[in-house]
């Protein structure tokens, strides 16, 4: 009971907008592989996540840092957008702190799954990079602390933010079992979701399901 009540031991609240000094660490590190091809090289080696690396040469670290390389400008654009839209609320409800052991946790675990996806089919081959997993998982939680904030898609159309998850998530699904995947993790994505959800569960004692009921 004593390690129950320990592991849900709040932090004291401090808001110090860490969302936008992970934004900036991305852009760095972005920016330094875009400048030297051989710290490129050097990063996606060591840094992206792969089955090899973790299982034979121990490189456990890769469950931390492949959310911190992406592959091109468009990728981590769209993903730090996603983390400045979402994450700043989400900082600002829960706390610097929680909010920084929330994205590295979700972060590591939608790796983390990954990784034993890829083990037990044989993708020994992949190399897992970018923030999706970790800014599905912020996606996922700003739903559940704003339950009745609506997003507009394009900038038209009203969504609420629990009917957008939904949407995702089976957005995700028939991209990951029917349709092209192409070098896109879907399956990231869908697991940056369960991991959030475990992060509420066990960490928050926060049901989601529960939540959205009680908006509706």
């Amino acid at each position: 009971m004593k390690n129950k009540v320990f592991f849900r031991r709040p932090f004291q609240y401090t808001y110090s907008r860490a969302t936008i000094s992970i934004i900036l660490i991305n852009f760095v590190i972005f920016g330094l592989c875009y400048l030297f091809p051989k710290f490129y090289i050097y990063a996606n080696s060591y840094g992206a996540l792969n089955v090899i690396n973790v299982q034979y040469h121990h490189m456990y670290w890769q469950f931390l840092t492949y959310m911190f390389l992406h592959s091109n400008i468009s990728h981590i654009v769209c993903n730090m957008l996603g983390l400045l839209f979402f994450g700043l609320a989400l900082e600002k409800a829960i706390g610097s702190k929680e909010f920084v052991l929330f994205y590295l946790v979700c972060g590591a675990l939608s790796g983390f799954f990954s990784f034993l996806v890829y083990r037990f089919t044989g993708q020994y081959r992949v190399f897992l990079l970018g923030a999706s997993g970790a800014i599905y998982s912020v996606l996922f939680a700003y739903a559940v602390f704003f339950p009745r904030s609506v997003i507009f898609i394009w900038g038209i159309i009203p969504v609420p933010a629990p009917v957008m998850v939904l949407i995702y998530a089976i957005i995700e699904l028939g991209s990951q079992f029917l349709g092209s995947r192409g070098n896109v993790a879907h399956m990231t994505h869908l697991f940056g979701f369960l991991a959030a959800w475990l992060y509420f569960v066990i960490r928050m004692g926060i049901h989601p399901i529960k939540v959205w009921k009680s908006a509706i």
